[in-house]
């Protein structure tokens, strides 16, 4: 094979390096699934949000009288919940509520009889909490559009690095990289998937090693024992080995 290959920097178009469209196509399904993984849990939180704040509204506050409780074991308690059965009243009307969550550690001071506040919702009255826990997590769920917004900027940061990062790997080092004979350390690895080696190179007297990646299934252009790679500085110690297919695809053949 007689090769006729250009001087950096290159012209390398995206659609003829061969597989290149498929991997940029991967990255951009990966990234509007997790998007749309994304987007469902924002609405799942933001609804469980609007809720909480709804119930906040309408709750009224009432005193209500510890009947039993569950605490975990001592050792556990702190930063942890108990559980409390409670007795009280809505508009003369007696009820009795069970798993009603509260801070363990606050739940400890309390004994059976003990007068507790309680927030409920005249649509829902059997269903009590204990005011102050409710109030303390709803200090917290002030800060959740703050973490939504934050979650969204690191999501499409990390999603234009990915990209950026495979356009960089499918291009950069055939526009701008050194092209060099690679001596691979054994046989090449037969496999159906992207073949990764290791390899060595001389440059100003010096043998460099390098990790060589090779598309599956494809026949590097071969010198005898070595395989023509491109090498590029910002991406030290990797190699993208130039197979027979590529070569032919960027006219890099006479």
């Amino acid at each position: 094979m007689q090769l006729a290959i250009p001087q950096a920097p290159r012209r390398v178009p995206l659609f003829k390096v061969p597989g290149a469209m498929g991997r940029l196509v991967q990255v951009l399904a990966m990234g509007l699934v997790l998007m749309a993984a994304l987007g469902a849990g924002a609405r799942a939180l933001g609804r469980f949000v609007v809720e909480e704040q709804g119930f906040l509204s309408r709750a009224q506050e009432l005193e209500g009288r510890v009947a039993a409780m569950s605490l975990p074991p001592r050792g556990e308690r702190e930063g942890a919940e108990a559980k409390l059965e409670v007795l009280y009243a809505v508009d003369k009307v007696q009820y009795s509520a069970s798993g009603v969550r509260t801070h363990a550690e606050y739940a400890e001071g309390l004994a059976p009889g003990a007068l507790i506040t309680l927030l409920v919702d005249p649509r829902v009255p059997d269903k009590p909490r204990e005011a102050a826990y409710v109030r303390s997590r709803a200090q917290a769920l002030g800060l959740v559009p703050w973490g939504l917004g934050l979650g969204a900027l690191v999501a499409v940061g990390l999603f234009a690095w990915e990209l950026r990062r495979t356009l960089r790997a499918e291009l950069e080092p055939l526009r701008k990289g050194m092209l060099v004979w690679l001596t691979p350390d054994g046989p090449l690895p037969e496999s159906r998937r992207e073949v990764f080696f290791p390899a060595t190179f001389r440059k100003q007297e010096q043998t460099l090693t390098v990790r060589a990646r090779l598309r599956p299934g494809r026949a590097p252009v071969r010198n005898g024992d070595k395989v023509l790679a491109a090498v590029l500085s910002s991406l030290p110690g990797q190699a993208r080995v130039i197979d027979e297919e590529l070569a032919r695809a960027l006219g890099w053949v006479r």
